[in-house]
């Protein structure tokens, strides 16, 4: 099962260029949750504190009663043993066919046979879908199959919370579709707590049970998926609407005088977009973070589309 990651005042900066400042947020333990937010908004950087790989210059990571920022080489290299990460572009090794990219983590890391490595890397491919595929090289797979390869290697170790880091990136919308319900069905199945990083409107509406969203240099709004996407805030709105109007410029925040001929011109914000249905694992049962329909939106007083929540699935 996943474990609870609680952010407490996370600041970071490079030099004397800051990236985000005084970021507080609890990834609930084994839900899947989605970081947003303009480029260069620092949220790769933000999932590479996260794993310990870049500390922070202030601020708490509490994982498994552990402010991970305080711990020793060791006790940091042992609690690094929780996390599994897809990076961007799968990360394989070119030289390696997939099943000893996959198997790569077992070698370093652990003392098992190889009979006992061949039984979990063809666990892992099979829940992936790569059964079939273990002696292809990553330059003869496609770009989602090694995203794929990518992602069984990140479960071979049996992690408790996966970091992705934009997994959408370079996919084609079918195949972020078939990624995307794979990340449903994989989180079901590990019950492992999920933090992804995308642009992808559609995966941020539709996957996750919490979003948040980084903007000029805050953390803007971290919640269950429903409040931040019945949001007023005009960030939220020109992000989920991908709209020109509002506070994001090319840049990142435009000036005030930007902002002010916008509102002298009379253009303002569409409405956002009704909140669509959820994705639901494949094999129907409900997933872990299971809200009776509607409870957000009940419980804060927002009116949802007709249509917007899935009716809950006996168990």
């Amino acid at each position: 099962m996943g474990v609870e990651v609680r952010v407490v005042g996370l600041t970071k900066s490079f030099g004397r260029q800051p990236v985000w400042s005084n970021v507080t947020l609890t990834l609930p333990a084994g839900e899947i949750s989605v970081l947003l937010g303009p480029s260069g908004t620092g949220k790769s950087v933000f999932l590479k504190t996260l794993v310990g790989l870049l500390k922070p210059d202030r601020g708490q990571i509490w994982i498994d009663g552990k402010n991970l920022p305080k711990l020793n080489e060791r006790a940091l290299y042992k609690t690094r043993r929780l996390f599994g990460v897809l990076f961007q572009d799968g990360a394989l090794f070119g030289s390696m066919n997939i099943y000893d990219n996959v198997a790569f983590p077992l070698r370093e890391h652990t003392r098992r046979t190889e009979a006992e490595i061949r039984r979990v890397v063809t666990e892992k491919l099979d829940m992936v879908g790569l059964v079939g595929a273990e002696r292809k090289l990553p330059g003869e797979i496609s770009g989602g199959m090694r995203k794929r390869a990518g992602l069984a290697r990140a479960l071979v170790l049996d992690p408790e919370i996966i970091l992705f880091d934009e997994p959408d990136s370079g996919l084609d919308p079918v195949r972020t579709a078939y990624l995307n319900q794979l990340i449903i069905d994989l989180n079901q199945q590990t019950g492992a707590t999920f933090l992804i990083v995308t642009h992808d409107i559609n995966t941020a509406r539709t996957v996750p049970d919490n979003i948040g969203l980084i903007y000029h240099g805050q953390l803007a709004m971290f919640g269950p998926r429903e409040m931040l996407l019945s949001s007023t805030e005009p960030v939220v709105r020109q992000f989920l609407n991908a709209q020109r109007v509002g506070p994001i410029g090319m840049a990142e925040e435009k000036d005030a005088d930007e902002l002010k001929a916008e509102a002298d011109a009379g253009v303002s914000l569409p409405p956002l977009p009704p909140i669509p249905l959820q994705l639901q694992p494949s094999d129907g049962r409900p997933r872990a973070a299971e809200r009776p329909a509607g409870q957000w939106c009940a419980e804060n007083g927002v009116t949802p589309p007709e249509g917007s929540f899935r009716e809950e699935v006996p168990v």
